[in-house]
């Protein structure tokens, strides 16, 4: 396991150069100098000049890559054009609420996708699983945006229960904190719920087929015995990747979400970035994302063997 998992994080370093290439290029192909963009229309060209030589913009453009990457090993992704500060601070101050937004959608998906899509395999063909099925292709189908604006006008507008965008850190006050980020977990983690229903209903429906478990029935254990040590346990492989995926989606989806609840995350960073040609930003934010994600899926594959003791991954 330990050859393994070092193995892995050296695999990080491909993955990463190419997501930098890919990221790099994509960010400087973008129309829009971001020189013009900080000076303003009334700069001279003298001005443009002596600032697009301070950033270091004027080298050729593999000069200007081999230099930021090798900074982005040593965790250095230069310095905001406009925050005025380097970009791992900036990145530090906004990423407990998005943190904790992913954080929350994935607890409130897994705990409503795995009751959800056990209940309806146990009860396949039943009226229960047919509505539990049409619930999770609706969340599944309905974007988060749109599904957000609604929950504002139900919950903020209408009712008048819950604020309708901003953010408390937990740290200041945890029962409002958890009431403005209520909303915001709600609409990420349902649409991720319903994918993950469908999925854990397909695994479940395979496992209750295989002969262990019509064994374990025939021996007279309990059903919730053999559904939750038997047959859940078994489909939880194929689960755990999709929760791993979803993980990923939900930081993508942050982006979104901030933005239509006023959250000061990451996401609302990164748009903000994009708008302003803030390139060092763009670039942090999409390569913290990155290695997050990549050190998620590495976290699934261990959590395998725990799983299922037949998993194994070679000797170390």
């Amino acid at each position: 396991m330990t050859a393994y998992i070092i193995r892995r994080l050296l695999l990080l370093i491909p993955v990463l150069v190419i997501v930098g290439i890919i990221v790099f290029t994509l960010v400087h192909l973008t129309p829009g100098d971001p020189v013009s963009v900080m000076l303003g229309r009334e700069a001279t060209q003298e001005q443009k000049d002596a600032l697009r030589e301070q950033l270091g913009l004027n080298e050729p453009f593999h000069i200007q890559f081999v230099t930021w990457f090798r900074d982005v090993l040593r965790l250095d992704f230069g310095d905001s054009l406009f925050i005025g500060k380097p970009v791992t601070d900036a990145l530090l101050d906004r990423v407990q609420p998005t943190g904790l937004l992913t954080l929350y959608s994935l607890t409130l998906s897994i705990l409503i996708a795995i009751p959800a899509g056990v209940i309806a395999a146990v009860r396949a063909n039943s009226l229960m699983d047919r509505l539990l099925m049409v619930l999770s292709i609706g969340g599944a189908a309905i974007p988060s945006f749109f599904l957000g604006i609604l929950l504002i006008l139900l919950f903020a507008v209408v009712l008048g229960w819950l604020p309708s965008g901003g953010y408390v850190g937990i740290g200041e006050d945890p029962v409002q904190h958890l009431k403005y980020m209520l909303l915001p977990t709600i609409t990420l983690g349902f649409s991720a719920a319903g994918l993950l229903a469908r999925l854990v209903r397909s695994t479940m429906l395979d496992v209750l087929n295989e002969d262990y478990v019509r064994t374990a029935y025939a021996k007279g254990l309990r059903e919730r015995h053999v559904i939750m040590w038997h047959a859940l346990r078994n489909a939880l492989i194929p689960v755990l990747t999709i929760i791993g995926i979803s993980l990923a989606g939900m930081l993508g989806g942050a982006v979104v979400i901030e933005t239509v609840f006023n959250i000061p995350g990451m996401g609302r960073l990164l748009v903000q970035s994009v708008t302003r040609r803030d390139f060092p930003v763009v670039q942090g934010a999409v390569m913290t994302v990155a290695a997050v994600e990549v050190l998620v899926m590495l976290l699934i594959d261990i959590l395998y063997v725990y799983v299922d003791p037949r998993v194994r991954y070679g000797a170390d």
